[in-house]
């Protein structure tokens, strides 16, 4: 294959995947103007990345840990909801319709017409763990019969049990490297290792197709400088979720976000009595928490009890924030 042609890019962790990325829609993207404005493009891509658990950017303008975690959150409540997912990402507010986002994907992979479709998906690799049926449908053909402010960007997600692993395939029609890539590979490939949890393996490649991926313009100066800097180890990978069905963990973790978030703190479950994975998700909610309030002593009291080395780089960057 012609180096110059090439679409398929593959990596261990999402850091050393984006700058790969990067650096090949700077020197070989093609000029697009869509409706968000001018776009450098790269057309029919193949991300692949090894450790599906190496999806937290390490660098300094890319590390988007609290984001991504609000908006997986976000999922998992399966709602719409405008003012939730604007209390971790502002931005969202411009895509609002009637105080509701129209292409948010938590009712799509929850409640799509009633159906809960990671758990059919579970499911059917239970009874038959060869299958090639395995799929979740988030774009919809009725998303673009009227316009909206926000359509999904993704199409589907294929989940395939090989090798006694969980692989996940992701198709994408349009994806903004800069902003949307990191979040979207968070988010799936926590979605992958709870369904690999669900099914007792453990997450195996994860594998994400794009029709379009780009860069704005107007981002450009943003890509430079995640070429420019040098990023912290790219080895660290989150730790493995705890074995077994997940579910019951998520409905407590769910409850702590949503008292986190609408109280301001968290006092109804004691964090000593839940796993120490979940307990630091928890903990992570608590300190973006404690930032948007600035309190730095709050902040430094949840990361002493931390289980977890792999987030302390986040909280130390929030920490060098505040006073």
């Amino acid at each position: 294959m012609n180096p110059m042609s090439k679409a398929h890019f593959a990596a261990r962790t999402i850091d050393d995947l984006m700058r790969e990325v990067v650096e090949a829609l700077r020197s070989r993207g093609e000029e697009i103007f869509p409706t968000k404005g001018p776009a450098l493009e790269l057309t029919g891509v193949l991300l692949e990345l090894a450790d599906p658990r190496a999806r937290l950017s390490r660098t300094e303008s890319r590390g988007k840990l609290f984001s991504c975690l609000g908006e997986f959150c976000w999922y998992l409540a399966r709602t719409r909801s405008r003012d939730f997912i604007s209390y971790y990402i502002p931005e969202y507010k411009k895509y609002a319709e009637d105080g509701e986002i129209f292409g948010a994907y938590g009712p799509r992979l929850f409640d799509w017409n009633g159906l809960n479709q990671l758990e059919t998906v579970v499911s059917l690799l239970r009874r038959k763990p060869a299958s090639r049926q395995a799929v979740i449908q988030i774009f919809d053909a009725h998303d673009i019969v009227e316009e909206h402010k926000d359509v999904p960007c993704t199409c589907t997600l294929q989940f395939m049990l090989r090798h006694e692993k969980l692989q996940m395939f992701t198709n994408m029609r349009s994806n903004d490297v800069i902003w949307g890539l990191p979040h979207d590979i968070f988010c799936f490939t926590m979605l992958q290792e709870m369904a690999a949890k669900s099914l007792s393996v453990e997450p195996g490649t994860y594998k994400h197709a794009v029709g379009s991926l780009h860069v704005y313009r107007e981002k450009l100066a943003d890509a430079e400088r995640f070429l420019n800097e040098g990023w912290q180890s790219t080895e660290a990978s989150m730790p493995p979720m705890p074995t077994g069905d997940p579910w019951p963990a998520v409905g407590l973790f769910l409850r702590a976000e949503i008292e986190i978030r609408t109280a301001g703190k968290l006092e109804s479950l004691s964090l000593q009595s839940v796993d120490p994975y979940w307990a630091d998700l928890i903990r992570l909610l608590q300190i973006f928490r404690y930032r948007k309030d600035r309190d730095a002593n709050k902040i430094e009291e949840v990361r002493r009890s931390m289980s977890s080395e792999v987030y302390m780089a986040f909280i130390e960057n929030v920490l060098s924030e505040l006073p």
